[in-house]
């Protein structure tokens, strides 16, 4: 990337801000239950209960976060998120009640669900073009080794007897979204919007009235299944039904966040030199043949060889990730409005929220069903989304369908 040093200063700040943050998600993703078990005493069903009923409540805060990020800036929203979350954390230890628990729950929640569609605008705020396009790739790529980092460190508080290790879990979640957030408040303000003031009756209700960007929307939320599938359904399917050890399936995930964070730039960079949609598209599709391999894959092997065919189709399967996520997510922001970006930001995120809600649901009733069933739905789920992204593809800014479209850079933004 090319750059005066100040924007190089900038990115390094927004760079560090996101691996903190990932290490604190992955740190936190893991322990959930365990974490929340210990700190409080109450019992694992009244935190599943009460997990849920948070997450279902921060949805609602979500058109308030689109908002806020489109008048107040996206950088104080980031900054109130990671805030909203290391406060929560600290007090986790003393909320013995299950509502003080289910207060402090929310307050995550929150700051968990404003964080993306924040720190996208943010970085939308900061840089257009192709350079937003790399902003966004590095901070995906750095968030899965962040979560990675973080896993390990979890494994790590794991193996620490007693409660101790879950109250150091507690110190170091309130600590690195403390620091993830003053990193972001030396991030300078950057001009929101395209340069023009919110009109009277825009907002949601343009957000609403904009099919194509709703066709994205929906065409993320079934291919965000393919994402959910590894931590839900994965696990059990590969035990279960390919009979691998508990122990060596979690290496299937090992080489998911390894591929992830090395390549997720380099095959950025080759995504989105063509059309956005159709890049997106391919990665669905790679998805689903992914799908289809892991459907047959009990009837043809077993023993050892089953857990190299599971390593072959767990690389195919990331190279799906690899291939839909860096345009699909470069699809979202560049589509937006500036000056309403925070809006249409919080509107997608939805599309990831609800299907983070509702798969355990639908994916466990299918893993009962059977796993054939399993991995046929999911791959017709994904093609799906790939059938409407090609088809939202003729009502989308041209600008956010092809890199060679790109308007002109606003005053005081990063440029490639």
């Amino acid at each position: 990337m090319r750059s005066t040093s100040a924007d190089g200063g900038v990115r390094r700040r927004l760079i560090a801000a996101s691996l903190a943050g990932s290490i604190g998600d992955g740190i936190y993703v893991p322990l959930t239950l365990l974490f929340v078990h210990s700190l409080t005493g109450l019992s694992l069903t009244a935190i599943g209960a009460g997990l849920t009923v948070a997450g279902l409540c921060a949805l609602a805060f979500m058109p308030v976060v689109g908002v806020l990020i489109d008048r107040i800036g996206a950088r104080r929203v980031v900054v109130g998120a990671l805030a909203l979350r290391a406060a929560g954390f600290a007090v986790y230890p003393f909320a013995g009640s299950f509502p003080a628990f289910l207060a402090v729950a929310l307050v995550v929640a929150v700051g968990m669900w404003a964080s993306s569609p924040g720190q996208h605008a943010l970085i939308g705020e900061l840089a257009r073009g192709a350079e937003r396009d790399r902003l966004l790739a590095w901070d995906r790529s750095l968030r899965n080794g962040g979560m990675g980092f973080g896993s390990l460190a979890a494994a790590g508080l794991l193996a620490v007897d007693g409660d101790a290790g879950f109250t150091g879990a507690t110190v170091a979640l309130a600590a690195v979204f403390a620091v993830a957030a003053a990193l972001v408040t030396r991030i300078p303000a950057a001009g929101r919007g395209a340069g023009r003031p919110e009109a009277v009756g825009e907002g949601y209700r343009q957000v609403l009235a904009d099919r194509p960007y709703l066709l994205l929307t929906a065409a993320n939320f079934l291919i965000a299944f393919g994402y959910t599938t590894q931590a839900i359904a994965l696990p059990i399917f590969l035990t279960r039904d390919v009979g691998i050890p508990g122990a060596l399936a979690g290496i299937v995930f090992a080489v998911n966040t390894v591929l992830v964070a090395a390549l997720g730039v380099p095959v950025a960079r080759l995504t989105l030199r063509g059309r956005r949609t159709r890049g997106a598209a391919l990665g669905a599709l790679v998805f689903a043949l992914s799908f289809a391999a892991f459907a047959v894959l009990p009837r043809l092997v077993s023993g050892t060889d089953a857990l190299v065919a599971v390593l072959v189709v767990a690389v195919f399967y990331t190279a799906g990730e690899l291939v839909h996520s860096a345009p699909s997510q470069s699809l979202s922001v560049q589509a937006a409005p500036g000056h309403l970006r925070g809006r249409y930001l919080s509107v997608y995120q939805l599309s990831w929220s609800l299907c983070r809600t509702v798969a355990p649901l639908l994916l466990g009733f299918l893993l009962e069903a059977g796993p054939w069933l399993l991995w046929v739905v999911l791959a017709l789920t994904v093609l799906a989304g790939a059938a409407i992204l090609l088809y939202a593809e003729r009502g989308l800014p041209a600008h956010a369908v092809s890199p060679r479209h790109l308007p002109r850079a606003a005053p005081g933004q990063v440029r490639a």
